[in-house]
């Protein structure tokens, strides 16, 4: 019992230390623009009937009006008195801090938990969080009763656990916040911790496994945990990874995903694309079939200069919301031509959609604009839509058992889905190139053949594209 309590003392001695030349240093880097600033933190947790009995103690706060956010299931959030000042900035309805010169504030409130602790448990956001303000360095202390087996997990680095006669302390401290807890009962633990990663299993790993994890490339040095998980948990804190088999590919993509998603927010977007912008900060290829072709469509299309720009503005996205409109909007400026690639396979789920550029001139058909008529470029063929189209030239047009059919009232074309002819008033003809182009669910028709088959006339100016008919000429 003595060594226990030594070693428990030295350790919050040493790490008391350590801490508070941590805070002095980042109190130098406070941020009054826009009202936004960066604060530290230190949460004592104590777990007891039921519920997380929680002392936050905010440090390095500004001096300017502060307001609190308590987390949705908080009771009781009050003023926790450490010392003569700790609560003279605290607000009567405890929902912010005033102005003031005093630069550390403490609060407590309690997290009930229904049922109390079960094994596997995640508890997402319970922590109070400041308005404007961002986590530069974060404590956590936790404390449960000595008959309570298992282990507490968070996306800080573990600092050290001790089991004394009444109670299991665990200590975590690190750059920036935590915003999820999470317990496990039973034999896991930390198994390995770099100052990126801290591995929680049951079994041993891999010595082979560690050694891989050297080599291994990260956008960042933001702590992350990863538990071994067969049943993985679907949301969580970006700074928990849970993984059923822990292998180098696994961990290297899951960890820089969870980067990416800290550090950048995608709005409106499927999953593959934070994995497009992944490979290329990584400069390496990660995540689905879908996003791997992406990359290489790109890469195969772009020239050099255009690869190096494309890279440059994937490494200076900066903190603006990235959707597939986003990406279009950059690629289209890459490409010196107007595109909706990321737009089209995000709607597009059985494959990749191919790269098109598109033609932005408005398209007059015997000099009506025709807004559903497009001009699209593909692999070095210039080619309108002939679904749409067609009808304005007085023809059907639509997909048929040989093929895509086209008729008028005295003209018959049948172009079949093999390559190299087609047929005109049931005679068939050879071809060198084809006619009609199938692109996903849409048809096209290529425009020298255009106004071959079709008997129209182009005219061409920097705003618009005129497609006049035989008889309008």
């Amino acid at each position: 019992m003595k060594f226990a309590m030594s070693f428990f003392s030295i350790l919050v001695l040493v790490v008391s230390g350590a801490l508070f030349f941590q805070y002095q240093a980042y109190s130098s880097d406070l941020e009054t623009g826009n009202g936004s600033f960066h604060y530290s933190q230190e949460i004592e947790i104590v777990y007891r009937e039921n519920s997380l009995d929680i002392r936050h103690h905010f440090k390095n706060l500004p001096n300017q009006k502060v307001k609190i956010k308590w987390p949705e299931k908080a009771t009781n959030p009050t003023c926790f008195i450490d010392n003569e000042n700790s609560c003279n900035r605290l607000s009567d309805e405890v929902s912010y801090f005033a102005k003031g010169d005093t630069k550390s504030q403490s609060v407590s409130y309690i997290i009930p938990i229904d049922g109390g602790l079960q094994n596997k448990m995640l508890l997402q956001n319970i922590f109070a969080t400041l308005t404007n303000g961002e986590v530069s360095y974060s404590v956590i202390h936790i404390s449960t009763d000595s008959k309570i087996a298992g282990q507490w997990i968070t996306g800080l680095p573990l600092v050290g656990q001790q089991q004394l006669s009444l109670v299991n302390y665990t200590m975590f401290s690190g750059n920036g916040a935590a915003k999820d807890l999470y317990w496990q009962a039973g034999q896991i633990k930390a198994q390995e911790q770099t100052p990126v990663l801290t591995i929680y299993a049951q079994q041993p790993i891999a010595k082979d496994f560690l050694k891989s994890l050297e080599n291994l490339k990260f956008l960042n040095d933001e702590h992350i945990a990863i538990i071994q998980e067969k049943n993985p948990v679907a949301q969580h804190d970006e700074r928990l990874l849970f993984l059923p088999t822990l292998t180098q590919q696994a961990v290297e993509q899951e960890v820089i995903l969870s980067q990416i998603h800290s550090q950048y927010t995608f709005e409106n977007s499927p999953a593959w694309l934070a994995e497009v912008v992944a490979s290329y900060l990584v400069k390496d290829s990660i995540g689905s079939e879908k996003t791997k072709n992406i990359v290489k469509t790109l890469k195969d299309y772009m020239t050099e200069s255009q690869q190096l720009a494309w890279q440059e503005a994937m490494d200076n996205l900066g903190e603006e919301t990235i959707s597939p409109v986003t990406m279009d909007t950059l690629l289209s400026t890459v490409l010196n031509a107007k595109t909706s690639y990321f737009q089209l396979n995000a709607t597009y789920e059985n494959g990749t959609y191919p790269l098109l550029l598109e033609d932005e001139r408005s398209i007059y058909v015997d000099g009506i604009h025709k807004k559903d008529v497009h001009v699209i470029l593909y692999e070095g063929q210039v080619l309108y839509s002939a679904d749409t189209l067609l009808p304005y030239l007085g023809y059907t047009a639509e997909e048929g058992k040989n093929g895509y059919y086209v008729k008028s009232d005295n003209r018959t074309f049948r172009f079949p889905k093999e390559s190299g002819f087609y047929v005109f008033n049931q005679r068939r003809y050879s071809t060198i190139s084809d006619p009609i182009t199938k692109i996903v669910d849409h048809y096209y028709v290529e425009e020298a053949w255009l106004q071959r088959l079709f008997l129209v006339e182009l005219q061409k100016s920097d705003g618009r594209i005129q497609v006049l008919t035989q008889a309008q000429e």
